[in-house]
C-alpha cells in the first residue's frame, strides 16, 4: 500500500476517538508501507521524504509516539526513517526509553547470507532480518552472552567487546591480560605471541593439573578455553553498565564497568553458572545450587551466602528474577538424542574424533528459591509466564504481554560448553520445552550455522553514551536514509 493512500482511507476525526483502533490500523499500514516483499530478500529503502511527508496523514507527535511505542524494534527503526515527523517521534521514544518491552529474537549467522551479514529471527513476525555489523563480522566472533540488547563477543584475539546488533555500536572492554588467571607470553621483541591460563583459585593453586606444563594458547585459541558466559547489567549508580564474566579455570567471576581499564576478580567461590543483578547486588548461582550475593558497589566487595548447596554438579543451571519478585532456579538436563525427541532423524554425526551422539534437552525443572527456609520449592508449571534460557541473560516474561509466545514454555538455545567449544560443526540444541507435557518442540527449522552458536537477544536501540531505562540517550538527529543505514541496516527476508 502506497503512502499516499493512507491519507485517503483514514478518517482521523473518527479514529482519534478510538485510539486502540487507530493504533491497530496504522500498525498494519506500517507493515504494508515498510515491508513490501520483492523476491526472497528486500532492502528497506524508503522513498524520498519530501514525497511521503506531503501525503501522510498529519498526526500529533503524542499520537505518533503512542503508536510507535507498540512496535517491535525492526518496525520502529524503519518507521523512524519515513519522514521528519515520524523520525522525531522515533527519536523521542528512543531517548526516553518509552518503547515497548521487546520480544526476544534469535541472533545467528548463515553461510547463504554471506560472511558480513548476521540474521535476526523475529518470533513475532516469524521472519528474519539481515544485519550488517561494522568491523569484524559476527561469524568470526564468539558470542558469550547477551543482556539488555547488548551481545558480549570475543574477537579473534580473544578480546571482549559489547556489540549492539541493531545500532551497530561497539564498545571495547578491558584487555584480556587483565583477567587474573591469564598470563601473556611475549616473544623476543615484546609482542604477545600466546597465553597461559593459571590453574588456581583463591583456595588453591593446582599448578599443572594434567601432570605436564599447561599449553601455550594462541590469541585466537584462548577464547575457546577461557570464557563460559557473560552478562551486561545497567548500573544506575554510575549511569553506565556492569559487565560480569564467568571464566575458566573453575568458572570463577570477574567484572568491570564500561570505561574501566582492567577486570576485577571475585575470588570468593568457583563453579558459577549464571548471574542476575538486582538492587545493587550481584546474585551468582553455582553448579551445586548455591547462591552468593555480592555487593560490588562498595569499595571492598563483599559476599553473602544466600542459599547453601542444593544438589550435585549440573552443567546447565540458571537463576532468574521473576516478574512477581521471587528468585527462580532452573535446572536443565541434556543427554543423547532419541527418536521420540521429535526434532529430526539424526541421532549422531561424524567428527574428526569419530561418531558423536546428538545432544538434546531432555528435562527442565523450575524451582522457587525460599531464602528464609534455605530450600528450593519445585514449580511444576508457569501457566502465565515464558522462560528464555541459553547464553542470554536468563529471563522470565509475562505471557499476556507477549501474545505471540507460548505460555508455560521454555525457549532455549545451546549453551553446553563442551558442545559449543570442542565440537563446532555439530547440530545445535535449540527449541522450545513444554512445561505441561514435559516435551521439547521445534521453534523454527534449523537455518543457522553451527558456529558461532545462535543466541537469544532482546533488541534495543539503547546507546551507551547516555542513560535511560530501558534505553540510553541516542545519537544526533540524522536523515531518514542515514538512520536506516546506521541503525543496523535492517533488511527483511522471507523464510519458507
Amino acid at each position: 500500500m502506497e503512502a499516499c493512500s493512507i491519507a485517503r482511507i483514514i478518517n482521523l476525526g473518527d479514529l482519534a476517538m478510538r485510539p486502540k483502533k487507530l493504533c491497530r490500523l496504522l500498525i498494519k499500514l506500517l507493515s504494508d508501507l515498510l515491508l513490501k516483499e520483492s523476491g526472497k530478500y528486500e532492502y528497506v529503502h524508503p522513498p524520498p521524504m519530501e514525497t511521503q511527508a506531503a501525503d501522510l496523514p498529519e498526526l500529533s507527535q503524542d499520537m505518533l509516539m503512542e503508536i510507535f511505542a507498540l512496535l517491535e524494534i525492526p518496525d520502529l527503526v524503519r518507521a523512524g526513517s519515513v519522514c521528519q515527523s515520524w523520525r522525531s517521534a522515533y527519536t523521542s521514544l528512543r531517548d526516553m526509553g518509552q518503547y515497548k518491552q521487546q520480544t526476544p529474537c534469535l541472533l545467528y549467522t548463515t553461510e547463504s547470507s554471506g560472511e558480513k551479514v548476521s540474521c535476526l529471527y523475529s518470533l513475532v513476525e516469524k521472519r528474519a532480518f539481515r544485519l550488517t555489523l561494522p568491523g569484524t563480522p559476527l561469524h568470526k566472533r564468539l558470542p558469550i552472552g547477551s543482556s539488555h540488547g547488548w551481545v558480549v563477543t570475543a574477537d579473534e584475539l580473544s578480546e571482549l567487546h559489547l556489540v549492539n546488533p541493531i545500532t551497530g555500536q561497539q564498545i571495547a572492554l578491558p584487555p584480556v591480560i587483565t583477567i587474573e588467571q591469564v598470563k601473556p607470553i611475549f616473544n623476543d621483541i615484546g609482542v604477545v605471541q600466546g597465553y597461559k591460563i593459571g590453574w588456581y583459585c583463591a583456595e588453591k593453586d593446582y599448578g599443572d593439573p594434567y601432570g605436564e606444563p599447561s599449553p601455550i594458547l594462541t590469541p585466537s585459541e584462548l577464547r575457546d578455553h577461557l570464557y563460559y558466559k557473560a552478562f551486561v547489567f545497567p548500573d544506575p549508580l554510575t549511569r553506565s553498565f556492569i559487565v560480569v564474566v564467568i571464566h575458566y579455570p573453575f568458572c570463577q567471576l570477574s567484572f568491570a564497568r564500561v570505561g574501566d581499564d582492567k577486570w576485577t576478580w571475585l575470588p570468593h567461590n568457583t563453579r558459577y553458572r549464571d548471574c542476575v543483578y538486582h538492587d545493587g547486588l550481584l546474585y551468582a548461582l553455582t553448579s551445586h545450587g548455591q547462591i552468593d550475593a555480592f555487593d560490588i558497589t562498595a569499595s571492598v566487595v563483599t559476599r553473602k551466602e544466600i542459599i547453601k548447596h542444593m544438589k550435585g554438579i549440573s552443567e546447565s543451571m540458571y537463576i532468574i528474577r521473576a516478574p512477581w519478585g521471587d528468585l527462580l532456579q532452573v535446572w536443565r538436563t541434556v543427554d543423547a538424542a532419541e527418536q521420540q525427541d521429535g526434532d529430526d532423524d539424526t541421532l549422531c554425526y561424524e567428527t574428526e574424533d569419530g561418531i558423536v551422539p546428538v545432544m538434546r534437552t531432555k528435562e527442565i525443572k523450575v524451582f522457587k528459591v525460599d531464602m528464609a527456609a534455605n530450600k528450593l520449592v519445585q514449580i511444576n508449571s508457569l501457566p502465565y509466564h515464558v522462560l528464555f534460557l541459553g547464553h542470554n541473560q536468563s529471563i522470565c516474561l509475562r505471557a499476556e504481554e507477549y501474545p505471540q509466545l507460548r505460555a508455560n514454555h521454555v525457549y532455549f538455545t545451546d549453551d553446553h560448553v563442551d558442545l559449543l567449544m570442542l565440537i563446532k560443526n555439530g547440530p545445535r540444541d535449540i527449541g522450545v520445552f513444554d512445561l505441561e507435557n514435559r516435551r521439547r518442540k521445534k521453534t523454527i527449522s534449523p537455518i543457522w550455522s553451527s558456529w558461532p552458536s545462535p543466541v537469544w537477544i532482546t533488541p534495543s536501540i539503547a546507546k551507551a553514551d547516555g542513560w535511560c531505562v530501558p534505553c540510553g540517550v541516542g545519537t544526533p538527529v540524522m536523515g531518514g536514509r542515514e538512520l536506516a543505514r546506521r541503525e543496523g541496516g535492517l533488511m527483511a527476508c522471507s523464510l519458507t
